[in-house]
């Protein structure tokens, strides 16, 4: 049987090998764009255009000189799918729909445009700033509330608040790697962030934490039926004993996701490709990051978590203390 607890420090190196990359792409994007990921108007504010034409006689140039006489230099434009679509989205920051009228005579000017095909969207900066700010909210209170939950459910496991924690640093684990590929895609391809990728996030933290609790509560389990025996023995085999039901359950959701990728809208595919890569985090960390770091805290190999137990195992007396607790 493979240990995969014993191979942990492999573990903590490819989860920063993933992480630390894109933290550095999140600091690039922040000195190239002033936010580390392209935010979309669900955060910014703004007005959206998505505009078609019936034939190729627009260009950006002549997109940015309409929008720049109407009031709005500080525009972002991007072609939407195929060249021969003649369909391009322009993203200002404007809200005067009045304005709209003129906009669409001087882009007629430029090539016909087809109006039943013209869409405009408008949020308010303040909108943005709360769904930013609920959704931070969201993540911080989730955090605390299975902390304390981990805490009470596994608390006849001696220093069960390290389930707690080891927990959440997984599910922080996940958001990095989540937040890291989101920002380099937006420096390559164009993505911004927007509603959807809030409920990518909020999505992925849920299975992160379900998948690390699954083992958690096995080595919870197997700690008094095997005293006496090495913590990491333990660990192993709690591991293997669920890692079945971690993977069939993810890889169900893979095989549909994939499917979405390949033949689904566009509209969806970069809620979809997020999740995807976050849910792969997810698995991969509950299953080698939270558990290896338990172990690793376990036997004091963490500075400045307190001293590490003798050999490495739990005792009799240690599950009556903290039964008594």
């Amino acid at each position: 049987m493979f240990k995969i607890v014993e191979k942990r420090r492999w573990f903590f190196l490819l989860s920063a090998v993933v992480i630390v990359p894109g933290l550095v792409v999140m600091l690039l994007s922040t000195v190239a764009t002033g936010s580390p990921f392209r935010l979309s108007i669900d955060f910014v504010g703004g007005s959206i255009y998505e505009l078609k034409f019936q034939d190729a006689g627009a260009s950006e140039d002549g997109i940015r000189h309409v929008f720049g006489a109407v009031g709005d230099e500080n525009i972002i434009i991007q072609r939407i799918g195929a060249a021969s679509d003649y369909r391009w989205s322009v993203r200002a920051g404007f809200h005067d729909v009045e304005v709209t009228n003129d906009i669409l005579l001087r882009l007629g000017a430029i090539s016909p445009i087809d109006r039943d095909s013209f869409r405009v969207e408008t949020v308010s900066a303040t909108i943005g700033q709360e769904v930013t700010r609920s959704a931070l909210a969201a993540v911080a209170v989730g955090a605390l509330v299975i902390t304390g939950f981990i805490v009470i459910a596994f608390r006849q496991v001696p220093n069960a608040i390290r389930y707690g924690v080891c927990a959440i640093a997984a599910m922080i684990h996940d958001i990095l790697v989540v937040m890291g590929v989101m920002s380099l895609f937006g420096l390559l391809l164009g993505w911004e962030i927007d509603a959807l990728f809030l409920t990518a996030v909020l999505t992925v933290v849920g299975f992160s934490v379900q998948d690390s609790i699954v083992v958690f509560d096995r080595i919870r389990e197997n700690i008094p039926k095997h005293l006496g025996e090495p913590f990491e023995t333990i660990v192993n085999r709690s591991i293997w004993e669920t890692i079945h039901r971690s993977l069939a359950t993810q890889l169900n959701a893979f095989f549909i996701m994939i499917a979405i990728l390949l033949f689904g809208g566009e509209t969806v595919k970069q809620f979809i490709a997020i999740l995807f890569i976050g849910l792969l985090s997810g698995t991969y960390s509950s299953i080698f990051t939270a558990v290896p770091l338990l172990v690793a805290w376990e036997k004091g190999e963490i500075p400045f978590t307190g001293k590490k137990p003798k050999n490495g195992e739990f005792d009799e007396a240690e599950l009556a203390e903290a039964e008594a607790s």
